[in-house]
């Protein structure tokens, strides 16, 4: 026997082969992986950088594009897609070493969910035997996986990818992935050498993978992570700081971690002997405070009484200690107590604070006094249509209100620690009111702010940077009066803030401390809230959501209670393998670096005004920023940004994509990922890409919603994955007459041809690959690969389509081709158990009904598929037929709920048959006869004896799919009488 001769890598051997993400992605398993990374929070691994960036993308979805973008597909997508899984630990292996790094099972629950036939092998007592290997726990914990009914089931039982050894979970997938590319040479033993090989066999070398609209990093960090070169840039200073981060800091190898802590610690420790040289943190018993609860007040015009206001005056529910407020008629103000262990009767009465519905509400001498807020301010109106107030604008060296200042603020509750344990896994705090000494240490704070703050502007440890109107910064300044940044910080953080800088300046890793200083900016100021929940107390950060909010009361961590704000590593595996990475700060049109694979998330329509809100650190970092810091330019550039609306916006985005596509290589690849809310986007986008030469090759969709109230606005929702590549030189000119017919063709191959992988994945592993949502944006998909092969149609060029403004209604010549794509798509994907013929006569309205009662069956509860259907069928208002609207718990209305107002003429649904068809059936569940139900049809529906098949094959639809059994009992009486109907007897 000769030994087996491997192939030889061939450089370039790919150059001219599709990339696997073109016809192959699982689309399904990658949106269930993102939302657990999004469920993570704060253990998310990116978010210790800071959370106030929220428009990251999970980096398992960033993981997926950059593997589906290099890895070819073979003569067998089956066994492709198999291996795609298994590298993204989706397979069944993955799910089980994931599953048991997470301990997932105990010995009791093992051995009821399988039959285990020598369990003293195995356990011992309640445990694990100590001789046990993982092997030996892998073959138990496989078998009590295979009970489990679906994926998700199974997937969140274990950790994240990300959070299990990389190398003891990958060892069983480098020779499989070996053996199904042996015939291109590959002999990888970990991503690094996988990506390295596959970026020569594309492109003659390592892969390099760019990203000028960077944000918070993760694209190029994960991307490096996987061991590809990485270029990134990004017009916002912070946006670069935060992606330098996480390449540097999070991404950092052991000993540099190490290094990078020990600063951190040095740096903490320094000032904290620094606020405990000055007394301000400590009594005279030594306890040491925790937080400070301050709160706004001002003077009531009716009765000359200054006034706390707060929302609530509980200060923790789980020890029942509220504020209380006892009127100092002498001085014509009040007193706040603090009042432990209070009745039931007395939280409840304190949740309703001195600030209720935009009002000043407060009691005295048996009185109610109310005053609305803005009277308070002295609001009017300008002659723009504006409102003005009468609140005086603060000035550059204000850091407290003035004593004239419609606005006070003062100190009303101190958490103390007791200084027997303070160094105690569990300490014992209390909360007082300040006593006279609490309020000399304030003055003594102010006196130091008082005597050092322009010195501190002047040597760029404070801000003295002024705040510019805009639609999130105009707040602070309408609401308060504040006008410069260091205005939204109290003397005491003024205080910390400015020391915990010079130490920063001063370090040997100042670089590495930017980003936990910006870090601590969020969770240290006026805007952060006090929170009493079920729990316990807790202070939350200034971007919890993405505004400027002004608060009426704020807590204040103390320095001693801030010291583990400064740690921004955390232990997730994210060493990063790249030997290569740069971060640029430029416009993402000015770009001169050149990238293989360009993946972006740009901004749009609804996105976070992030040249706003990030001026809150700019004010702090733009002086003496250290290298490499100090060769990007610290200004927002609010004029420069790519804002999502309108023409300027379509303008910059063809500026910016033009220029990544001139720096790609002719079988470059390009990902943007984009939120998929407007459908006007949509149009807008495709031109944008269209005008850039570029041309759609893939479109994917992976749903990341969630429930947060905070996050309604549209920060996290499903996200639209296009795949584009160079659109070939020449000039090409069609015609809409021509293209569709094209398109319709397109998008029937493309669909079933995933259907047939979609059956065969099913027939072997019990779940598809794909569900219809994934089919109908790969429809979108094969239209828009048609359309953008084009140079002009119709006698105009794509730029001058693409840039021209768009009428309000206006239906594009993209409009249009999506629409015959939804329509087509939508006559080949069938609800199981309807006849084609039945599904090609029914209208929209009646088509999303039953395709999503069908869906609710198989577990579908978000909010985006009905929102894509929707658009699909041209369905109006799909509002008014859904049950429940919220985004992970949505579902139509049941037969039972629909209401008289729902199905009449004048609505969508009331007219057609199934409108008809759900009144029969409510009819019957009110005890009507089904002889008089039928006949009262027979005479309502001109068409009754041509459609009877039809409305037979409906109620047989809904008899399987409806949940409820009086429902199904009701179809099968009424389609039994209608099947069974006899003429002229």
């Amino acid at each position: 026997m000769h030994a087996q001769t491997r192939t030889p890598l061939t450089p370039q051997a790919l150059k001219d082969a599709p990339a696997l993400i073109e016809t192959v992605f699982p689309a399904q398993k990658v949106s269930l992986e993102a939302q657990t990374e999004r469920k993570a929070v704060q253990s998310q691994t990116l978010t210790g950088l800071g959370s106030y960036w929220k428009g990251r993308k999970p980096l398992i979805l960033v993981r997926a594009i950059v593997l589906g973008s290099l890895l070819p597909p073979t003569a067998n997508p089956e066994a492709d897609l198999a291996v795609f899984e298994a590298l993204m630990a989706f397979d069944d292996e993955g799910l089980a070493r994931r599953a048991l790094a997470a301990n997932a099972f105990s010995a009791a629950r093992l051995q009821e969910m399988i039959p285990i036939a020598d369990p003293e092998r195995h356990f011992s007592g309640r445990g694990w035997r100590r001789d046990v290997t993982n092997d030996d726990k892998l073959a138990l914990y496989r078998r009590a996986l295979d009970t489990l009914p679906s994926y998700e089931a199974k997937a969140a039982l274990g950790k994240r990818p990300e959070e299990v050894d990389q190398d003891w979970l990958y060892a069983p997938v480098w020779p499989k992935v070996n053996r199904h590319y042996a015939h291109l040479g590959l002999a990888a033993h970990s991503f690094p050498e996988l990506i390295e090989q596959l970026g020569i066999l594309r492109y003659g070398h390592r892969p390099r993978v760019g990203d000028t609209f960077s944000g918070g990093g993760s694209i190029p960090f994960e991307a490096a992570r996987l061991g590809c070169d990485v270029y990134a840039s990004d017009l916002n200073p912070i946006a670069c700081m935060l992606t330098w981060g996480a390449l540097n800091i999070i991404g950092a190898a052991p000993e540099r971690r190490a290094e990078i802590e020990a600063a951190q610690r040095v740096v903490a420790k320094a000032v904290d002997a620094e606020i405990t040289r000055l007394g301000i943190e400590h009594d005279e018993a030594g306890n040491r405070a925790k937080a400070y609860l301050y709160c706004i007040e001002a003077r009531c015009p009716e009765t000359g009484w200054r006034v706390p206001l707060a929302p609530s005056w509980v200060i923790s529910k789980t020890r029942k200690i509220i504020a209380r407020l006892r009127p100092d008629h002498a001085k014509q103000r009040f007193d706040i107590e603090i009042v432990s262990g209070v009745s039931d009767a007395e939280l409840e009465a304190a949740e309703a604070g001195t600030v209720q519905n935009s009002h000043m509400v407060y009691q005295l001498d048996g009185r109610t006094f109310r005053t609305p807020i803005k009277t308070l301010r002295g609001d009017y109106r300008l002659p723009d249509g504006t409102t003005g107030n009468r609140l005086r604008r603060w000035d550059k060296h204000d850091f407290k209100p003035r004593e004239d200042d419609i606005f006070q603020e003062r100190l009303y509750c101190i958490q103390w620690i007791m200084k027997e344990t303070l160094e105690a896994a569990r300490q014992e705090t209390w909360f007082a009111a300040p006593t006279e000494a609490d309020l000399e240490r304030e003055r003594r704070v102010e006196a130091i702010v008082a005597e050092n703050l322009a010195r501190w502007q002047e040597e760029g440890l404070v801000p003295d940077m002024a705040i510019e109107p805009g639609y999130n910064t105009e707040q602070p300044i309408r609401e308060r009066g504040w006008t410069h940044w260091h205005h939204f910080f109290n003397p005491r953080q003024l205080l910390t803030f400015a020391y915990s800088k010079q130490e920063i300046i001063d370090s040997k890793k100042p670089e590495c401390l930017f980003p936990s200083f910006a870090k601590a900016l969020d969770w240290i100021n006026r805007g952060c809230y006090f929170g009493t929940g079920a729990a316990r107390e807790s202070i939350s950060h200034l971007f919890a959501n993405q505004a400027l909010n002004v608060l009426y009361n704020y807590g204040c961590r103390s320095v001693y209670a801030s010291l583990p704000l400064w740690g921004v590593t955390n232990n997730v595996h994210g060493e990063i393998a790249s030997p290569s990475a740069t971060v640029g700060c430029l416009p993402s049109e000015q770009v001169t670096d050149s990238s293989d694979l360009w993946i972006t998330d740009p901004p749009y329509a609804d996105a976070v005004n992030y040249h706003e809100i990030t001026e809150f650190f700019i004010a702090w970092l733009r002086k003496n920023p250290p290298k490499p810091f100090d060769e990007w330019l610290w200004d927002s550039r609010r004029a420069l940004a790519i804002k999502g609306s309108g023409e300027d916006f379509r303008r910059g985005m063809v500026a910016a994509y033009t220029a990544m596509r001139e720096h790609m290589p002719d079988n470059g690849l390009q990902c943007v990922m984009f939120t998929h809310q407007d459908t006007a986007i949509w149009g807008d986008l495709i031109g944008v890409f269209w005008a850039a030469g570029l041309q759609v090759v893939a479109a994917w969709y992976i749903a990341t919603e969630t429930t947060s109230e905070l996050k309604k606005g549209g920060y996290v929702q499903g996200t639209v994955i296009l795949m584009l590549k160079k659109r070939p030189a020449g000039e090409r000119a069609g015609f809409k007459q021509r293209l569709l017919p094209a398109v319709r063709q397109e998008v029937a191959r493309q669909i079933e041809t995933m259907m047939y992988l979609n059956d065969t994945v099913k027939t072997h592993h019990g779940e598809p690959v794909w569900s219809d949502a994934d089919l109908q944006m790969a429809g979108y998909a094969a239209a828009l690969k048609v359309l953008t092969a084009y140079t002009h149609i119709g006698g105009e060029d794509v730029t001058t389509f693409a840039l021209r403004p768009r009428a309000r209604g206006e239906m594009t010549v993209v409009d249009e081709i999506v629409q015959q794509a939804a329509e087509t798509a939508s006559s080949l994907l069938v609800p199981e158990g309807l006849s084609a013929d039945t599904w090609g006569r029914l209208a929209g309205i009646e088509r999303f009904l039953l395709r999503m009662w069908d869906m609710e069956t198989a577990g579908a509860t978000k909010l985006d598929n009905y929102q894509n259907f929707a658009k699909a069928f041209h369905v109006e208002d799909y509002a008014r037929v859904m049950g429940d609207m919220r985004p992970n718990h949505s579902r139509l209305k049941r037969i039972s709920e629909f209401s008289a107002r729902d199905l009449t003429d004048a609505t969508e649904l009331g007219p057609t048959r199934l409108g008809r068809l759900i009144i029969a059936l409510q009819q019957k569940l009110k005890d009507t006869e089904p002889q008089v139900i039928v006949e009262q049809m027979r005479d309502e529906m001109a068409d009754f004896l041509e459609i009877r098949p039809l409305l037979v094959d409906v109620l047989a639809f809904i008899e399987r799919k409806s949940p409820e059994p009086e429902v199904r009992s009701a179809c099968e009486v009424l389609g039994a009488r209608l099947k069974n109907l006899r003429f002229g007897g």
